[in-house]
């Protein structure tokens, strides 16, 4: 298989987790307290996969400078973006109570919840893709990692939809219009950054994993503490050594 066509695949399938999560909370009625808990295994995860394997791998590519400014534009990036689509009623985007508002409630805050969505999964494809470029086969750490924690983010955000009273249609057309845009993220970040140098290569994957620590911070993390409580800290640590053991495998 070709590499560009091999990061689109792998981007898809850890895109297609959303749709599998989003089923299961659209149909099934999981209790918040499973699903909170879900969602702090799933950040543990990407916790462990932004230290282990994007942060580590931007420092051996282009040193610390290079990581400390990625890390820190793409977290200003993606903030700035999420408090943007916070006052569209996008804020409570994962949240799987009655938290995320209806079409009658605030206009716009599914198209917000839609863009909020493909912000919190871009970064994570794109280095699925550029992980390829190295020349060796993908990381399936990454590719696990991402899979592992887009389960309960489409399974939490499926079930806040729901109740918001939004459609089937719009749900499963939602997650899977993600799930194909993770796929292109990943061949986009394959083609477009091929010939670049390391320090590049190293700025791109540390604004990635800002970006994303930013999006376990502002979104993951509040959905698993609502109702998870004094259980989230055992739960996201079991979730971070899960993705440590396949990382060191």
């Amino acid at each position: 298989m070709p590499e560009w066509l091999e990061a689109g695949f792998w981007g898809l399938l850890a895109g297609s987790a959303l749709l599998i999560g989003a089923a299961v909370g659209f149909f099934v009625r999981v209790p918040r307290r499973v699903t909170a808990s879900v969602m702090a295994f799933g950040a543990g995860v990407l916790l462990s996969a932004v230290s282990f394997e994007l942060v580590d791998e931007a420092h051996e590519q282009g040193g610390l400078l290079p990581v400390a400014i990625g890390a820190a534009a793409g977290a200003l990036l993606y903030t700035t973006a999420n408090v943007l689509l916070a006052r569209r009623g996008a804020r409570h985007r994962k949240r799987s109570g009655g938290e995320q508002p209806s079409e009658r409630e605030q206009p716009g805050s599914g198209n917000a919840i839609a863009v909020g969505a493909l912000l919190d999964g871009v970064p994570e494809s794109v280095v699925i893709g550029a992980s390829l470029l190295a020349g060796g086969p993908v990381s399936l750490v990454t590719v696990i990692a991402v899979f592992l924690s887009n389960v309960p983010e489409g399974l939490s955000s499926a079930a806040g939809m729901r109740q918001a009273g939004r459609t089937r249609r719009y749900v499963f057309g939602l997650w899977t219009a993600i799930a194909l845009i993770s796929g292109a993220a990943a061949l986009a970040g394959y083609t477009l950054l091929g010939g670049a140098p390391p320090e590049v290569l190293a700025t791109i994957t540390a604004l990635a994993a800002g970006a994303i620590l930013a999006m376990i911070t502002d979104t993951m993390v509040p959905e698993a503490f609502a109702d998870a409580h004094l259980l989230v800290g055992l739960i996201t640590v079991l979730g971070f050594l899960v993705a440590f053991a396949l990382s060191h495998a």
